[in-house]
């Protein structure tokens, strides 16, 4: 299986969902491979349903396969760690404690693995206790440059900034993405996007200097009645993206 990412060519990267495997393989095609395939884990009940399902996805998409928790699901974070460990997939998500287990387990430094930190109302301050026991406590809140660095020790690749619901939280992302350009370190903006606000949020990042970004775009392009990812819909983020990174 391919391990090296084949997203590393770009400075911009899709991240969508897929409701099928033959969903999944007309979304990467839509994308033209600029794109990470994001299956949840939440949606099979052991992880042998799960590794054996997501290869076969993996084996569609040249491998570029993101397994997903489920809405940041806490409780998903031991599954998708030993998910990423059997299938080796380019991309992962993890809350902010499971970045170091998926690392470990992974055996390797090539595959993406982001962490999961929230917006606290306060420009430059972010919440990492999103663990399955630390969501349950009073708000860890630290600077965003801490919670970088801390992220770095536990070998993650990214900041996963959710839930941003689109442009509430714009200038808290502006405080993050200048954080993530300063300290060489990738950015994931999550929750809200749609195709109205996607260029301004893309554009933020891109302004303020962020090496890589990979923006999710999730529930809006999602056919309700099928619960496929529409692929004319990852066409048109595709055409923005390349008219915003020329």
């Amino acid at each position: 299986m391919k391990l090296t990412p084949n997203f590393y060519r770009d400075r911009v990267c899709l991240n969508v969902l897929a409701g099928s495997k033959e969903n999944a393989r007309d979304i990467w095609q839509a994308a033209e491979g600029h794109v990470l395939v994001g299956v949840l884990s939440k949606n099979y009940d052991s992880v042998t349903r799960a590794v054996d399902d997501m290869r076969d996805y993996a084996a569609l998409i040249d491998n570029a396969l993101s397994v997903g928790l489920g809405a940041g699901d806490p409780n998903q974070s031991a599954m998708v760690s030993s998910i990423a460990a059997a299938v080796q997939p380019q991309h992962v998500n993890q809350v902010f404690t499971g970045v170091a287990t998926s690392r470990a387990l992974l055996g390797q430094d090539q595959t993406v693995v982001n962490g999961l930190i929230s917006p606290t109302g306060t420009p430059g301050q972010v919440k990492i206790s999103t663990g399955p026991r630390s969501s349950q406590a009073p708000d860890g809140v630290v600077p965003i440059e801490t919670a970088i660095a801390l992220l770095k020790d536990m070998g993650g690749s990214s900041v996963k900034y959710f839930p941003m619901g689109g442009l509430q939280a714009i200038d808290e992302f502006k405080a993050v993405a200048q954080a993530c350009a300063q300290q060489d370190f990738w950015l994931e903006p999550t929750g809200g996007i749609d195709l109205q606000n996607y260029e301004a949020i893309l554009t933020i990042a891109l302004e303020a200097g962020v090496s890589k970004i990979i923006p999710h775009i999730y529930s809006s392009i999602i056919d309700k009645e099928t619960g496929c990812t529409r692929a004319d819909d990852v066409s048109k983020l595709l055409t923005m993206t390349k008219k915003l990174t020329g």
